[in-house]
């Protein structure tokens, strides 16, 4: 999200990232207050972990493999920007889109005896959407935080959204989880 990377290099948009990003500070400030836990998720990846479905996927799409090292491990791609966990808060690196394939996040949850999820982040197109419909599939009540997620074009956005409503999460707003929490 940050605007000095790679995504941003690359042409992207990141204009409703940085509003989503705003919202998602104030989302983890009111949780905090709230007592809610927190779960911070984030890609990244290894040589040694790239699914090799992603790697042929990005050969037979003619893409560089440089791309699947936009968040490897030890760079700046791979870092936090704007927000950061602190102690006591479940932190979970994931080598692909869901914050549930290939982590230990579901057995970290249920230890904590956490049965809904309040998702935000980035994008809504790939990793929102990968981490919801995980969450359903593994019977957690699901509520998507509309403003607190974007996509680099809004119609994957809206889509997505529509998608996830119609089968596996409620939506709503930062304002409605603020008064939620309050």
């Amino acid at each position: 999200m940050s605007p000095a990377g790679a995504v941003a290099r690359s042409g992207a948009d990141l204009g409703a990232c940085k509003e989503a990003l705003t919202q998602i500070q104030t989302l983890i400030e009111a949780a905090r207050k709230a007592g809610a836990a927190l779960a911070f998720a984030r890609v990244v990846t290894r040589p040694e972990t790239d699914s090799k479905a992603l790697v042929n996927l990005h050969a037979r799409k003619g893409h560089s493999m440089q791309a699947l090292a936009i968040c490897r491990a030890g760079t700046s791609g791979a870092d936090y920007y704007r927000i950061r966990p602190q102690a006591g808060d479940i932190e979970i690196e994931k080598p692909l889109y869901s914050s549930f394939a290939g982590t230990d996040l579901d057995a970290r949850l249920r230890a904590r005896g956490i049965e809904t999820l309040v998702v935000a982040g980035f994008t809504t197109d790939c990793c929102v959407d990968c981490t919801v419909r995980d969450a359903f599939h593994r019977d957690y009540d699901v509520f998507v935080v509309t403003d607190a997620c974007a996509a680099y074009e809004a119609m994957l956005h809206d889509n997505v959204l529509t998608a996830l409503s119609r089968h596996c999460a409620l939506l709503t707003d930062t304002s409605a989880v603020l008064n939620a929490w309050s």
